[in-house]
């Protein structure tokens, strides 16, 4: 029999485990809740209808910079104090947005929400700290089916809220949600310091040379940056989709088919189990296939009008599974690259495929206004195509060990 104290120990490590997915998901979720808001908003504002997209570009244009500025601090401070203490003004500021009338203080604040969110991006390496080496999959995928739930929650229960209450309560709910995580989190996380913490400045100048010195982190972070960019089109487009005559679904009946995309949580962990059985490159090429195959099974709506609204669902669930594992896949790839740089790398790989997704909302809803939904859906159907192309000339076998060996410290 075991000691009690390794039983122990391995519950502890289980909460931390519980307790990281779910704030990974109640962080990232801060960026995305404004998205089926912004109507509302903007008429609360008095602001046109051609100034609404500032309320979701602000807070994502803020996540990515927080990806370049505030992640790599990881690298430097104490994780927990400092993850504690960004949760904190994340709370403060959603708090904040729920109670300003003035819109520019509204979109200054938005943007702070934003780059404080990307708190998230160090909640996920955190628990590779935690757990032995061969766990590590398996950790980082409950994280990132946290992050992803979150992701994919926030649109339906802003939505939800907001027609029961009003938008300003989709914001209290979020500030109540930090403080309660901020609580959590400061009972069961395990303080982490860096070994050799570098200066912030060395820190922030040896971004580019590890990105420009490792392959694998350039590769993995176009790959997603390709099925990240589907995932975009598709979500950025559906609405609009949607409530055309098709379909004529109301906000709520909108969000309900959001809620249903849910499901493509659930990946996370079977990549985890499939990259354990070292078929890590076998899963990211059927991640492409399966993410171009989604926009594929949408084209079917148009062919049978009695299952159309569930064949949309069919394709949002596998898209949605198709972004999971890759993601899956992908940070477990990168996180073997070194454990003291490991804030950065994920950073950058972050930075990177978020790029990508911003770069496909505005193109998407663009082709969608001039080509509806089959320009949308031949868009989203090519990109991760394009990536499975690039990713045949990879290099196998010795492109980990290799950069490995030689990565910029």
């Amino acid at each position: 029999m075991e000691p009690a104290s390794k039983h122990g120990h391995v519950r502890t490590l289980a909460v931390v485990q519980i307790v990281l997915a779910a704030a990974c998901g109640m962080v990232a979720a801060n960026v995305y809740y404004a998205q089926p808001l912004t109507g509302l908003i903007s008429a609360a504002f008095g602001m046109p209808h051609e100034s609404t997209g500032l309320f979701v570009t602000l807070p994502l244009a803020g996540y990515g910079i927080g990806l370049l500025t505030i992640v790599p601090l990881g690298d430097l401070f104490e994780n927990r104090r400092l993850a504690l203490t960004l949760v904190g003004a994340e709370m403060l500021c959603t708090l904040a947005l729920s109670l300003t009338t003035i819109p520019t203080i509204y979109l200054g604040i938005a943007f702070l929400t934003g780059l404080l969110a990307s708190v998230v991006q160090l909640f996920v390496p955190y628990v590779t700290y935690l757990v032995p080496k061969e766990d590590h999959s398996r950790a980082v995928g409950r994280a990132i089916s946290g992050l992803m739930l979150g992701v994919m929650l926030a649109r339906p229960v802003a939505s939800m809220i907001a027609s029961v209450w009003s938008w300003r309560e989709v914001f209290r709910f979020s500030s109540v949600l930090m403080g309660a995580l901020m609580i959590g989190l400061h009972f069961v996380l395990p303080p982490r310091s860096p070994a050799q913490p570098p200066t912030y400045g060395s820190l922030l100048r040896s971004l580019g040379g590890i990105f420009a010195g490792t392959e694998l982190l350039r590769r993995r972070g176009l790959y997603h940056a390709a099925i990240f960019g589907s995932f975009s089109i598709f979500w950025t487009a559906v609405p609009l989709w949607l409530s055309s005559p098709k379909f004529g679904l109301s906000q709520k009946g909108i969000a309900w088919v959001a809620l249903a995309g849910v499901a493509g949580a659930i990946a996370p962990p079977i990549a985890g189990r499939i990259a354990d059985k070292g078929f890590t490159q076998a899963g990211t090429a059927g991640a492409m296939l399966l993410a171009s195959a989604s926009f594929l099974v949408s084209d079917l709506a148009f062919v049978s009008s009695n299952l159309s609204l569930t064949i949309v669902i069919v394709s949002a669930v596998l898209l949605d599974s198709a972004v999971s594992a890759n993601l899956l896949l992908s940070q477990r790839a990168i996180y073997s690259l070194g454990s003291e740089q490991r804030s950065r790398l994920n950073g950058l790989f972050m930075a990177t495929f978020f790029a990508g997704g911003a770069v496909s909302s505005a193109l998407s809803g663009w082709v969608f206004a001039r080509s509806g939904w089959t320009g949308v859906s031949i868009l989203g159907m090519l990109l991760p195509l394009v990536a499975l192309l690039y990713f045949a000339t990879e290099r196998r076998g010795s492109l980990l060990e290799s950069i490995s060996e030689n990565l910029p410290q």
